[in-house]
């Protein structure tokens, strides 16, 4: 059974929309929690990358994660029964958000160093509201099509000392596609998360049934493509899996959906402002990312852009 509006609108209860109220303490943990658990996560996914396929470290990634979820939701005594048609929600949950996702920025990270793999990510609240203009029919305010256009404009401005020097090469555009399709399958997840939670489905069991849904669906492309399902035992890639799965995945995960609730999408993407940030001085000190005047002009573009977008959504 489907259920609507699970809580009655009373006399004192607001009707103000997710995306106009004001933060409250709950919401800047929120954000505090997604930032540091996906800030750290580009550099970890770095580590992942080269001896097992990338299908497989999603498999084994969300495998862990999945069973720390339905751990939680069991033990807790959380809903995990659900209709048909709610799992065909969870499905595409998990194909797109844990699963293609994670799995386009992998390859990405063959090409691109785990920093700009960030930065191309932050680009999902711009996104979020193109993708709510297309879809939902939201049309957006002038100051959100600038700040997109100013968003866009950095992540070129990030990316034109390598193309000035070598072209844009066939290396450079194949990360960077990756990395955008990767952006487009999470902020498609984005709307089928919002629908489902305002459906009423609770966050912690949607996020499970995803999970496993999303590691089905890693294993059938791996047994599909013929990739060998191994696991490397160094204490780089162990580590790495761990924090993947525990911190950026079940945490972070979990406080970002739930900002996506409460909040609104564009608002909850105002976390990834500060990501690329922390992710290029990870980058800085373990993979050699050179800072450049066109970086700095661009990372900057890239926040401003965000800002603009997400404090024209509010309006």
């Amino acid at each position: 059974m489907n259920i609507q509006n699970p809580r009655p609108r009373g006399a004192g209860q607001s009707a103000t929309p997710a995306g106009e109220k004001p933060f409250e303490p709950l919401d800047y943990g929120l954000y505090v929690l997604t930032m540091v658990g996906w800030s750290a996560s580009w550099f970890a996914i770095a580590l992942q990358v080269g001896t097992v396929p990338n299908e497989v470290n999603i498999v084994w990634r969300f495998a862990l994660a999945a069973a720390i979820m339905f751990a939680w939701m069991v033990g807790s005594g959380r809903r995990w029964r659900f209709p048909r048609a709610d799992h065909l929600r969870f499905a595409a949950l998990g194909v797109l958000l844990f699963s293609s996702n994670f799995l386009f920025f992998y390859y990405g990270a063959g090409y691109l160093v785990s920093g700009l793999l960030s930065v191309v990510f932050s680009l999902a609240s711009m996104v979020n509201l193109l993708l709510g203009a297309l879809v939902l029919g939201e049309k957006p305010a002038m100051r959100t099509m600038i700040g997109a256009v100013v968003g866009f404009s950095g992540v070129a401005l990030m990316f034109w000392p390598e193309i000035a020097s070598h072209g844009l090469s066939r290396s450079t555009l194949t990360g960077l596609l990756f990395c955008i399709a990767g952006t487009l399958s999470f902020c498609s997840g984005n709307l089928v998360s919002a629908a489902a939670q305002k459906r009423g489905l609770p966050l912690v069991s949607m996020n499970a049934w995803g999970m496993v849904y999303g590691t089905a669906w890693a294993a059938f492309l791996a047994l599909l493509l013929g990739k060998p399902f191994i696991i490397e035992t160094t204490a780089a890639y162990l580590g790495s899996l761990l924090f993947l799965a525990v911190v950026s995945t079940v945490l972070a995960f979990g406080a970002y959906l739930m900002l996506l609730g409460r909040v609104g999408g564009a608002r909850a993407a105002y976390a990834t402002v500060t990501i690329p940030v922390f992710a290029l001085l990870i980058s800085t000190v373990f993979e050699g990312y050179v800072w450049t005047p066109w970086a700095v002009a661009g990372l900057i573009f890239v926040a401003a852009g965000n800002v603009l977008v997400i404090r024209g959504a509010r309006r």
